[in-house]
């Protein structure tokens, strides 16, 4: 087994799990994969409660942070906004002495209900999604951590009667194990809309 480069932290966030097809599915398969500590945010923080000190300690012995949830709203759950707002304080993330988050790196893996094509200055939705992203690709830049664009399911209310889901669920685990193990090229994916579309070029050595 190739060893271990970086530390993955997924947070996972889903407020509503026994209604979701696909985004417990990822949070399970991301626990099988070694290197990565999943954390399911609305199961150990039930009432909002972040526990500042614990969060900022999960952030600094890991190299790369993960939100995994739905997007609602063309943003994310409640409680990782809860949780930026809290965790990512002065000090510590950015400004005078914010220095523990530099050098890391920053990704959402997301489900959408609309398709891809909603996703466009000509679609339902106006924006492309990672413009829609752009407060958590600024959140990146302040903190000094490398920005990647989302790994994305559109259309995830179809997905299941579509048969989707078990291809998504095998890119998303060979995603990470391509972070884990230091095989994507950096360079290759930031510019990118989302990762789907670029993962096989990216990923180096398989």
């Amino acid at each position: 087994m190739a060893p271990i480069e970086n530390k993955v932290l997924v947070l996972f966030a889903h407020p509503a799990q026994r209604r979701s097809e696909v985004n417990v599915h990822m949070a399970r398969v991301a626990e099988w994969v070694p290197g990565v500590t999943v954390v399911d945010l609305y199961a150990e923080y039930p009432n909002l409660d972040i526990d500042v000190e614990t969060e900022q300690a999960r952030l600094r012995d890991h190299d790369v942070l993960v939100f995994l949830h739905p997007l609602y709203w063309y943003s994310t759950p409640a409680i990782l906004k809860e949780w930026q707002d809290l965790v990512l304080e002065y000090g510590f993330a950015y400004g005078s002495g914010g220095t523990a988050l530099h050098g890391k790196t920053f990704f959402s893996a997301l489900t959408a209900g609309g398709p891809e094509a909603a996703y466009r200055a000509e679609g339902y939705n106006h924006f492309p999604l990672r413009q829609l992203l752009a407060p958590l690709e600024q959140t990146a830049s302040l903190c000094g951590m490398t920005w990647l664009p989302p790994f994305v399911l559109h259309s995830a209310r179809r997905a299941k009667e579509e048969g989707r889901i078990e291809a998504h669920l095998d890119a998303w685990e060979h995603l990470l194990e391509a972070v884990v193990h230091g095989r994507l090229d950096l360079a290759t994916l930031r510019e990118a809309e989302t990762l789907n579309g670029v993962l096989d070029v990216a990923v180096q050595g398989g």
